[in-house]
């Protein structure tokens, strides 16, 4: 009897439960026929002038307003051409094809900055889509650019973003706070921004593109480095390029970051020394007059 009883209380929740499942008036009690399948929903492709809170290599952050503090900024969306898109998986950090990306990059950057964007407090990375991505047939890649930290950043010790605000776009084509100048050096040779107008002995001339060959190579070159940074303080200053020309200057320069190299970056950049000359203007196009043959 109390079996039979237990029966007749569960058939009557289950008819409840069904009942209570049963569609509402305006559906058709199909609950997955208007989604979008799984493969479209993650299938996107970021924008440029977006900007982003995260320096991550993940591409699920959500962009923010530019005008809020952030770390990067999209400033071309490229497409990775098809033999690499073949590929069962996004290209890795330091391959051949993010390197060919980061070439992309670089020209657009110097577009979207007004300038060779390693003539400020700069950075330009390539961000490929994530492996989930890649997966559905994205095959974009970001280029994003972001400013460096005043101290470490411009002398190549890291490659760490510094939060702002604001877009960066033609920000080398006026005297803003990122573009770089005059310099002086501290207790650690570290160059630190000083007015031109101010006692100085550094400032930036432009940047040599180094051959393509290791990072610790190229660290270890230092000869060739000043070499082709006296021709580029020549060519800012406005002085003939001959052999009196190290008798006019003297150079220091600093090397990309390990990981700003890893991306692609070859940009060494150029500065003018005085050789312990205290100078309060710049040097550019100023000739033999602010340069003469010492």
């Amino acid at each position: 009897m109390r079996r039979r009883w237990l029966a007749a209380i569960w058939a009557a929740l289950l008819a409840a439960t069904v009942g209570g499942c049963a569609a509402s008036t305006g559906t058709d009690g199909d609950l997955t026929d208007d989604w979008r399948p799984a493969t479209e929903a993650r299938q996107f492709t970021p924008r440029v002038g977006e900007c982003y809170g995260a320096l991550s290599p993940h591409t699920s952050h959500p962009p923010v307003d530019c005008a809020a503090p952030h770390l990067v900024e999209t400033f071309q969306v490229g497409t990775f051409p098809a033999d690499v898109a073949r590929r069962s998986a996004p290209p890795p950090p330091g391959s051949a094809a993010v390197r060919a990306a980061f070439a992309e990059c670089d020209l657009r950057g110097r577009e979207f900055a007004g300038g060779d964007w390693r003539g400020g407090r700069l950075s330009v990375r390539v961000l490929p889509v994530a492996a989930a991505g890649w997966r559905v047939g994205s095959r974009w890649f970001r280029c994003d650019m972001f400013e460096l930290n005043a101290v470490t950043g411009v002398n190549g010790e890291d490659d760490e973003a510094v939060s702002r605000v604001g877009s960066l776009r033609g920000a080398l084509r006026n005297d803003s706070s990122v573009r770089l100048g005059c310099m002086n050096s501290d207790e650690w040779a570290r160059l630190s921004p000083a007015a031109c107008t101010a006692p100085h002995q550094f400032e930036y001339a432009g940047v040599w593109t180094t051959p393509e060959r290791s990072y610790e190579q190229a660290r270890r070159d230092e000869e060739t480095a000043h070499d082709r940074c006296r021709t580029v303080v020549a060519h800012y200053a406005d002085v003939p390029a001959d052999s009196m020309l190290r008798y006019r200057t003297g150079t220091t320069f600093r090397y990309p970051s390990k990981e700003a190299w890893t991306r692609g970056d070859r940009g060494v950049r150029c500065y003018f020394w005085s050789g312990g000359r205290q100078l309060t203007r710049s040097i550019a196009g100023g000739g033999p007059a602010i340069l003469p043959i010492n």
